[in-house]
Order: structure tokens, then C-alpha cells, then sequence
């Protein structure tokens, strides 16, 4: 991989920027730093939405059920190519069809919880699993609507129900641990251990979880696993997208929003628009702003005291 020199020059002007992070902290951040270019868009998506226009605007014989799924189709591209916006429009036009499309709903649910429209969120959700009880992502993003709207018990319930169905699945077990975390520290950390003996393997996901527990040093973390062995449909932008995400949760978990919040940019900078990570980075962006707050408070109500 070949970090391109105006990326970097961006990106080091992205650290100098943040100025609520100490010198000393953006120095290690920089010394640890891997910067990747990010994801082009893939023009394969771009040419299916252009054939797709041309169907919905041309082919009037289409029956309902057809265009919602073409609206459907057009919706997921537009989401994949980060167009968020246009996506919103393309799955509530596919609902005016077929209102009865859980896939619609799931998606909508992800869009609202991350513009933070969370009862929107919920009521996305629950109609995607009144539709379709054993829909597989729904629970999952039910949960994360749930861990961003600080309701962890409940959080904590659909990671459960999702994690259960697969737990050979090492990011099932982290967001498990992620919203256990906010209920009870150390309870988290024995589950996610307890998962990490029973089901992990050497795959990819699962050094996340080592990096959480504390059993692989950042360091080592970033110099031997996070750019090493790839997948076969795995690129850099995607790997190095969950390595800043991570990094940036464990450093939130650590009191260190500063740093915390270069990482989440960076996850942000991949622009793998698809990816959990990155859709909840900017999320992650302002809650590390608002503990950076909290911390300034707290420390200018103890030097007035």
C-alpha cells in the first residue's frame, strides 16, 4: 500500500487541527499512524444506478412490487456510495409500493440512528421485524440505535439476540462487549474473554477483541496485525476503517477523547461508506467532543474550588 503525499499532507493537517489533543499526544499518534487513500467509489455502482434510471423512467409497464424493488435496489447503491440523502428518498418511494419491504425499513432505521433521529429509529426497526421476525441484521441495528440513544439494557438484549445466532462472529461479540461496558466494566470484559476462549479463532476480528481486552498492545496491535493478511474481497481502506474505529473505542474506554476523536476522522477519511464503523464514526466524532467538555468543566470547577 502506497500513501499518496497530499493525503498525508491532508491528513497531518487534520491532527494539527485538532487542537483540543496535547502536542505530545499528537506526536504518538503520528509515530503509530498508517494512512490508507481512500475507497474510490466503484464505478460498477454508478453504471447499475444509471440502468436503473433509465428503467424506472421509461418502463411504464412496471407493476408495483417491481418498482419497489428497482427503488430498492437504486436506494442500497445510492447508500453505498455514501449519497445518504438520495438513499432515503429511492427506500421511502420503494415503501409507497410495497409496504411491506422489511429490507427498506432496516435500512431506513440505520440512516435515522445515525443523524440520531432515534425514536424514527426505533419505529424503522420494529416495523423491519414485525415484517420479518428472523430479519438478520435487524436486531443488530436495533441495538446500535439502542447504544447510541444510552439505552445499554436494552442495547445489551439485541446484541444478545444477535450474537447468539452466530457466535463464531468476532464483531457480534464486540458490540456485545461494547454496550455490557456501560453497565458493568469488568462483567464486559470477563464475557468478551469468555467469548474470545470459546469461539475465536485466528481471523481478523478476533484480534479486535484482543486489542479490547488488553491482551495485544496497541503498538504490536497497529505493526502486526492491522495491515497484515488481507482477505480475499478485503482492501485497506475497509481493514484500516475498523482499526481507527476501534482504536478510537478503546481509547474512549481509556478517558483519552482526544486521541479518540483523531481516530474516529480517520475511520471517517476511509470512506467505506458501507461499513458500521465508519456510518457511526462521526456519532462517535461528537460524543468524544462532549466528554472533552465534560473533562473541561470538571477541571476549571476544580482549579476555581
Amino acid at each position: 500500500m502506497r500513501s499518496q503525499w497530499g493525503w498525508f499532507l491532508g491528513v497531518l493537517a487534520l491532527l494539527q487541527g485538532c487542537a483540543l489533543a496535547p502536542a505530545s499526544e499528537q506526536s504518538k499518534i503520528l509515530a503509530n499512524l498508517m494512512v490508507v487513500t481512500p475507497q474510490q467509489a466503484d464505478i460498477r455502482y454508478q453504471l447499475e444506478i444509471a440502468k436503473l434510471n433509465e428503467v424506472l423512467a421509461h418502463d411504464l409497464e412496471l407493476d408495483a412490487e417491481s418498482k419497489a424493488q428497482l427503488l430498492y435496489r437504486r436506494g442500497s447503491l445510492h447508500d453505498a456510495l455514501g449519497l445518504l440523502a438520495l438513499a432515503r428518498i429511492d427506500f421511502n418511494h420503494a415503501l409507497d409500493y410495497d409496504p411491506r419491504l422489511a429490507d427498506a425499513y432496516n435500512y431506513l432505521g440505520i440512516h435515522y440512528s445515525q443523524i440520531e433521529e432515534f425514536e424514527f429509529a426505533y419505529e424503522a426497526l420494529e416495523a423491519a421485524l414485525e415484517l420479518d421476525p428472523e430479519h438478520p441484521y435487524a436486531h443488530l441495528n436495533r441495538g446500535v440505535t439502542a447504544y447510541y440513544d444510552g439505552r445499554f439494557d436494552l442495547a445489551v438484549d439485541d446484541f444478545t439476540l444477535f450474537y447468539d445466532r452466530a457466535p463464531e462472529d468476532p464483531y457480534r461479540a464486540i458490540w456485545l462487549y461494547l454496550a455490557e461496558f456501560e453497565v458493568d466494566i469488568e462483567a464486559a470484559r470477563t464475557h468478551l474473554a469468555q467469548n474470545r476462549v470459546s469461539h475465536g479463532t485466528e481471523e481478523w476480528g478476533w484480534v479486535l477483541t484482543d486489542l479490547m481486552l488488553g491482551v495485544v498492545k496497541e503498538q504490536d496491535f497497529i505493526d502486526r496485525y492491522a495491515t497484515r493478511n488481507l482477505g480475499a474481497d478485503e482492501t485497506m481502506a475497509e481493514r484500516m476503517c475498523e482499526t481507527y474505529f476501534y482504536l478510537g473505542k478503546l481509547k474512549q474506554q481509556q478517558g483519552e477523547h482526544a486521541t479518540a476523536m483523531v481516530y474516529f476522522r480517520l475511520a471517517m477519511s476511509t470512506n467505506v461508506f458501507m461499513f458500521l464503523e465508519h456510518r457511526f464514526a462521526e456519532v462517535e466524532i461528537l460524543r468524544s467532543q462532549q466528554a472533552i467538555e465534560v473533562q473541561r468543566q470538571r477541571s476549571t470547577a476544580s482549579t476555581s474550588a
